[in-house]
């Protein structure tokens, strides 16, 4: 058994860890939000993953796992599913008590469109290929769902915390591609890079980020009406 996949994770797990020890997040009152959002998108996110793994657009490497699977994933990326998205909350959160001005919310519709136009571009360009299409397709739906449908509003806060989780996940899928643990069919991806990681990755944490965040929301919303 190699546990190398698994420290990485651990590591990972000590940004939300050091953040919630935080008095003024308020950890205690707001864990059942937090972990309810988390594990809804671990559950959601599986299923993408599962089936980029079993098309072979994803492929880890057994030296690197510790060969516990479960859905046929390794542990280890689904422990990744959770911790990847808890860190970047508990980073939305800690920017949310350092920094509560939300004046510039007003342009974050204008920051969406944007992404969303980025959204179809790729998904014109890569709709042939598992990676793009996956990937484009899921932060699409959610933004048009956020953006037009739901009311609470969050998303110059989510940018925010988006770009600063940003330093973590470099730092995680720079380790994990270079080693490589991970792998991905090039075949399958647009073949744009930045380091060793995929231009799609970015918007698939952005999407699991923008899931985590807004569930969030919604259940403290519902507890204090």
């Amino acid at each position: 058994m190699n546990y190398t996949y698994l420290l990485i994770d651990l590591g990972l797990l000590l940004i939300p860890v050091l953040l919630f020890s935080i008095k003024q997040l308020n950890f205690t009152n707001d864990s059942k939000f937090i972990i309810l959002a988390v594990l809804i998108n671990v559950f959601t996110f599986s299923v993408p993953t599962e089936f980029l793994t079993q098309f072979k657009v994803v492929v880890f490497n057994p030296p690197y796992l510790t060969g516990m699977t479960l859905w046929e994933l390794p542990i280890e990326e689904l422990l990744l599913l959770l911790v990847l998205p808890l860190s970047g909350l508990a980073v939305y959160l800690f920017l949310n008590i350092r920094f509560p001005d939300n004046n510039l919310e007003k342009y974050s519709l204008a920051l969406s469109h944007i992404i969303m136009g980025i959204c179809i571009a790729m998904l014109y360009f890569g709709h042939r290929k598992f990676y793009p299409l996956f990937t484009f397709s899921i932060l699409l739906a959610f933004m048009l769902y956020i953006e037009y449908v739901n009311k609470i509003r969050f998303m110059y806060r989510f940018y925010r915390a988006f770009i600063i989780s940003l330093v973590p996940f470099y730092l995680v899928y720079g380790i994990l591609t270079t080693l490589p643990a991970v792998q991905y069919n090039q075949l399958e991806t647009l073949n744009f890079n930045l380091g060793h990681i995929p231009f799609e990755s970015h918007f698939y944490f952005m999407a699991m980020l923008l899931l985590s965040v807004y569930l969030f929301e919604l259940f403290k919303s519902r507890s204090q009406r």
